[in-house]
Order: structure tokens, then sequence, then C-alpha cells
């Protein structure tokens, strides 16, 4: 009896080991399988704006390969690729909208259908005339060359008398659905689905034709174990309702049923008032109307959300660079204005959901017949605007299709360069270049435009996480209700006749005269009270420091020559911005934009009426110094009763030139937002893009008011002679 259970007890540690040294089954080791799928098959599998790749195949197999225990190695690989590498035993398994054919099934074995596909007609949202086959009669119809909708529409074109355009990808049927060169469009429902949800306005009309199904495949007679599993896992998701989740996500139905998604959920504001800044030149997301009012796709998006929302906001309109050194700065809340989501950007920045899809777009002159693709810009000038998406394609494509590039700074100088026939063409983003055409602009788009970033508002890294949830929630629902639609809509679509007849025409001379006089003196009354208030102030601080500069007192000099040394030797643009953005951080206090600019005007002013006035002092003769002192003068006497009303003849012209150097320093001040004469320009030719007519005016108001003051100078020096 003890032999026998000395020797159960060796079989015992035996089998214990050999199960360490093999292993136990599933239960403590999942096994990992390849799985290959596609690159670009939206809404299936593609790449987000982070670089993951997400969609329905790869949320459907991560959700089923964590309910059944295995591990998953996504091998993004094409679909042709993803085919081959099968056969080949280099991965187990693919899944990339893969029909089931009977083809197919000869060299693979496939899943239960995971997903039954279709095309479908769809039409302009808003489009209540076209309701099916029957009515696209005298029609243009869009389809994608050489795909199973193409196929369809060509079988039924001599039947429902209708016109057949072939596109090579998706953007094409969308861009002609958008300019009236198609009245409809037959695609994947989908793929259709998706471009709804990612904001394309879109409605499906008609009903669903049947198409093939979707499978999950290995091949043939290899890894049953692993289709087995998607089999149990397929059918669990489908039953607890997590399958139809993931498809909403990505698919939308098309329709205006708002029972169908979550209603926004009321985020509790922890500010009583949020400070959002902003652009103030970058229509059609912010420009100020013909009324002086801001108005654009953002600044409305931001208003509604917080109306929404119920929490308060101050806009801050100071330009682009100005918002995001405001934001980092803790001088604002959040910004949005148009901004990009980037990688690096996210570093510094939390975004919240993408609320608009960009892409740029190249645009030509309306008349030009000669262009009509990429290759027709051989030998020709194409403009961009310096650091952008359209300036980082064109580099990339300027040996394949043989252009120039010219670098400029804003959208009005693009035009005015193709006006004058300085470029044959300009690249800009595309909602930009629409707003153009929208105002009067003589141009077209001849191809297809690219797919851009993604535009997002954003709080500075770990602040204000509230805000962006409140954003959020507000984004979601007024996608839900349209009202996103209508918005965009307001701003890129075609404006009808009523619109147009209430606008007034900027076209000419007096056109613009009349409809911006007041913004443009308002601008000018800025500058002069800015030039005013700095001037005397560094007026007063520079005749302290020019006597300080010619003072006995070694201490006293050396304060003056410092004073002088930094501050003439800061661009004053630097200044600016170490004010405003930098100075709060040092202090613990928010400045004005307003304060930040008498400020800097005064500083760099004073330091250069400083120089002046030891200059001034320093032409009386030493004599008057000398002679004043025998008679038992002081030195303080003797500055203010002898040397100094006989230097201050000397200054009088100097002071004059300076002030006219401080107004025109008022123009720097724009970088950090205040809303001068020039700034109130640019934001003027934002809106119209009569950049000339404007520009002409500005330095009209400023030859007025600087030869005004240089007569005046003259009066006033002839005077005191």
């Amino acid at each position: 009896m003890e032999f026998n259970k000395k020797i159960l007890t060796f079989y015992s540690i035996l089998i214990t080991f050999a199960a360490i040294i093999v292993g136990y089954p599933s239960q403590t080791q999942a096994k990992t399988y390849d799985i290959g799928t596609d690159i670009t098959f939206a809404p299936f599998e593609f790449q987000n704006d982070k670089g993951e790749y997400e969609g329905i195949d790869i949320d459907l197999l991560n959700t089923i390969a964590k309910s059944k225990g295995f591990d998953v190695e996504l091998k993004p690989l094409g679909f042709d690729s993803s085919i081959q590498a099968v056969q080949s035993k280099q991965i187990d398994a693919m899944i990339a909208g893969m029909s089931i054919t009977d083809e197919r099934k000869k060299s693979f074995d496939f899943s239960d259908p995971y997903f039954d596909s279709g095309i479908q007609m769809a039409v302009k949202k808003g489009n209540d005339k076209i309701k099916g086959l029957e009515d696209l009669k005298g029609k243009t119809v869009a389809t994608k060359v050489g795909t199973e909708s193409a196929t369809y529409v060509e079988e039924n074109q001599k039947k429902y008398g209708y016109k057949v355009k072939n596109f090579d990808d998706a953007t094409g049927l969308y861009q002609a659905l958008k300019n009236g060169e198609a009245d409809a469009i037959y695609d994947d429902y989908p793929v259709l689905g998706y471009a709804i949800s990612q904001g394309q306005a879109l409605q499906f009309v008609g009903d669903k034709v049947t198409g093939s199904s979707y499978g999950f495949a290995v091949k043939k007679g290899e890894n049953k174990e692993l289709l087995k599993l998607f089999n149990e896992g397929l059918k669990e998701v489908k039953e607890n309702g997590t399958y139809d989740k993931i498809l909403a996500k990505y698919i939308a139905s098309g329709a205006d049923d708002a029972s169908a998604t979550t209603k926004m959920k009321k985020i509790t504001p922890k500010k009583d008032k949020y400070v959002i800044a902003s652009d103030s030149t970058f229509a059609p997301f912010e420009f100020q109307n013909a009324d002086g009012e801001y108005v654009g796709i953002d600044v409305d998006l931001i208003n509604r959300i917080a109306d929404m929302q119920g929490f308060n906001i101050e806009m801050n309109y100071i330009g682009f660079s100005s918002a995001i050194q405001a934001v980092e700065s803790d001088q604002v809340d959040g910004v949005i204005a148009g901004m990009t989501m980037t990688d690096e950007r996210e570093k510094k920045f939390d975004f919240s959901e993408p609320y608009f899809q960009s892409g740029i777009q190249l645009a030509i002159a309306q008349d030009n017949k000669d262009i009509t693709s990429y290759e027709d810009l051989k030998g020709k000038t194409i403009a961009a605007k310096i650091g952008t998406e359209s300036a980082d394609f064109l580099e990339k494509n300027e040996a394949k299709y043989g252009y120039k590039i010219k670098y400029l700074d804003t959208t009005d100088a693009m035009h005015s360069a193709l006006e004058v026939g300085a470029v044959e063409a300009f690249m800009d983003d595309y909602p930009i270049t629409d707003y153009g055409i929208n105002q009067g602009k003589l141009l077209k788009t001849p191809v297809a435009r690219e797919e851009g970033g993604s535009y997002g508002f954003a709080v500075k890294k770990g602040k204000n996480p509230e805000l962006i949830a409140m954003f959020n929630e507000g984004l979601a629902e007024l996608k839900r209700t349209g009202e996103y639609d209508q918005i965009v809509g307001a701003y890129l679509g075609k404006e009808d006749d009523e619109q147009k007849a209430d606008k007034v025409d900027e076209s000419t001379f007096m056109g613009v005269v009349k409809n911006n006089w007041q913004r443009l003196l308002k601008g000018l009354g800025m500058t002069l009270l800015l030039t005013l208030i700095s001037f005397v102030l560094a007026l007063v601080l520079g005749v302290i420091l020019g006597l300080f500069s010619v003072s006995p007192s070694a201490v006293l000099r050396g304060i003056s020559m410092i004073f002088v040394d930094i501050v003439r030797g800061i661009p004053l643009m630097v200044l600016a911005f170490f004010i405003y953005f930098g100075l709060p951080g040092l202090i613990g206090a928010k400045i004005p934009v307003f304060v930040a600019g008498i400020i800097t005007l005064t500083l760099n002013a004073s330091a250069y009426i400083s120089e002046i006035v030891r200059g001034g002092i320093n032409a009386v003769d030493k004599g008057q110094m000398e002679a004043a002192r025998s008679l038992g003068l002081s030195y303080g006497k003797t500055m203010k009763r002898v040397i100094l009303p006989q230097a201050f003849r000397v200054m009088i012209p100097s002071f004059v030139n300076q002030f006219v150097i401080s107004l025109k320093d008022t123009t720097i001040l724009s970088a950090i937002g205040l809303i001068e004469l020039l700034q109130a320009g640019k934001i003027i030719v934002a809106r119209n893009l009569q950049a000339t007519t404007v520009y002409f005016l500005i330095a009209l108001l400023y030859f007025i008011v600087i030869t005004a003051l240089t007569k005046f100078a003259k009066r006033l020096e002839k005077k005191v002679n």
C-alpha cells in the first residue's frame, strides 16, 4: 500500500512537470492569430486621424477576439496582398470586406456572413424631387468606374433615360453632386452611409439593391478552430446588440429619425464665463459681416453649443497665432479658429471631436480652358500660402507635374496674383475657395479636392476638461438634429437671389467705401487713441530718462543707458508678444490687450525720446550751463530755466517725427489682436476679398493723417523759433 502511494506521488509530480513544460490550453495562454486586412476601405477599415486602424471589420474582429479569448496581430496589407498572404500561409486569416463568392469558396473557408452589402442611390440633402429611378429621366447619374454600382446603372440607363458620368473615387462623386454636375449618385450603401456620418450633405433615396455578403476567411482546410471561434463570437455580438452599435458608429441611416441616436447630455460648467479666442480673418469660419458683427462656421457653432449646454462665453477675435499663444499663457480658456488637429499640437492641447473635415483644392480663373487636370500645370506657376497643407502638397508633387510654386502670405494675395496673371492657379483650403466663389470671384475648381486634416476646438493640455465635454455633447446634438449641416451650408452653399439682393455691391470703389467707411474710421480712431495715450506717457518717461542720461550721477546715467539698450535691442513685435503673452505668467495676472498695446508703444517710444532729449540738451552750448552755475543757480534750476527751453526748440521736429513713427508702429499690434486701422482693413478684405481697393483706402488715410501732422510740425517749429 505504501509502495502504491509512492508510485502515485511520482506520477503526480511527473504529470505536473509535463504540464508546466507543455503549458495548459487557452485557459492560461491565449493564442495569437495574424489577420490581414485592407488599408483604405472606409467604413470597414481605414486609418483615423491618429494613425490607428479602425472600422466595422476592425471593431468586430477585436470584439470577437476579446470575447472568445484569442489575440489578434493586425496586418494591414491591402486587399490583394492579404488574399495572397492567406494562400501562402504567411497569415492565418483575413477580414477586408471580402465578398463570399463560389469562385472564392474553392480557395477559402468562410465564416457565416457578417455583413450583407448592397448599392443605393443618394442625392443632395434636401432634394425632394428625386425619390427613385423613375425621377431620373434626362438627369445625370454618377458612379465609380468598375463597380457593382456602375454595372447596375449602365444596365438600367435605357429603361429610365438618364445620362451616366463615371469617376475614379468617391470624392469625385460627392463633388459632382455638390457642384451640380450630377443629380444623383450610386455607390455601396455602407460607403455612402459612412460619408453621411462624416458630414457629407447626402440622403438616401429609393430601395437598396441587394449585393453580396461579406465574410471572414481562412485558407481552405486551415485554422478551423479560428473560424469556429469567429462564428460563435459573431452570433453573440448580434444577440447582445454590440453588432448593431458597431454598425451605427460608422454608418448613418441617411434618415432624419432623431430617436435613432442618444440625446445630448448636459455638462455642468465650472466657470461663470469662458473666454474663447478665435481668428479674425478666416472666412468662412470667422469674419466680420457687412454689419461689423463676427460670423462664420466656428462662431455659429460655439455660440449655439454654449446656448444648448448653458454656459457663458466671451469671444476674443485676436488672430490665429495670438489665439494659440493666449491659450498657452492662460489668457483665454479655449480656441476655435479652424485649427487642424496634429500630433505636434496634441502635445500642448486637448482637442474636441473633429467638427470639420477640411481639404485642399486647386483654383483657376473661370475663363481658363487650358487647365483640367494636374498634368496641365506643367511649366506654369501655382501659388500657395506659406506653411500650409496646400504648400506641402504642391512641394511633394512639384517634380511629378513640372510646375513652379509661388509662396504668398494670405488668401487675398493669391486672388490678386491670379487676377493680374502672376500665377495661373492657386491652391487653398476648399471652404476658403468656395467662399471666394460665393463672394463673386471668377474662379472654378477643375479637379477634385485632396483630403485634408480635421479641425478641432482646443483647450490647454489638462485644463478645462468640462469645456471639451460640453463642446462634444453639443456638437453631437447639432449633427443629430441636422442643425450642423444648416450652419455649414449657410457659408459653403451657393447664395440664393434674395441673399444676393440684400448684399451691398463691393465690387466697385464706391461700394467698398459706402459699406466700410465706418469700420475704417473706427480703426483709425483706435490707431490715433493708441498713439496719443502711449506718446504722452512716453514723453514723460522719455524726458526723465533723457535727463538721467546727462546727469552728473553715474547711477542715473547707467539706468538710462541700460533701459535704452534693452528696449531698442528688442524688436517691437517681440516686445508686444512678451508683454501680452509672457508677462502674465510672471506676474500672475492677465493683461488686457489694449493695456498691453499701450505699454508696448510707451516703452518703445520712450527709449527713442530719451535719446532725442539727450541729443537736444547736448546741442545747447556748454557755456550756458557754466554761466548759469557761476551765477549761483542749482543744477536743477539751470536745466529747467536755461538748458531745456533752448533744447526744446531743437527737439520739436524729432518729437513730431517720433509721433509719426509711433502711429505707424500701431500696425504691429494687430499681431496681439488689437483692431487698429490695418487690422480693420484685413478684416474687411477677409469678407469681400477686395484687397486692392481696401488697402488703397488705408494708405490714403495714413497719408492724410501723417501729412497733416507734418504740416502742423512745421508751423509749430516756425512759431517757436
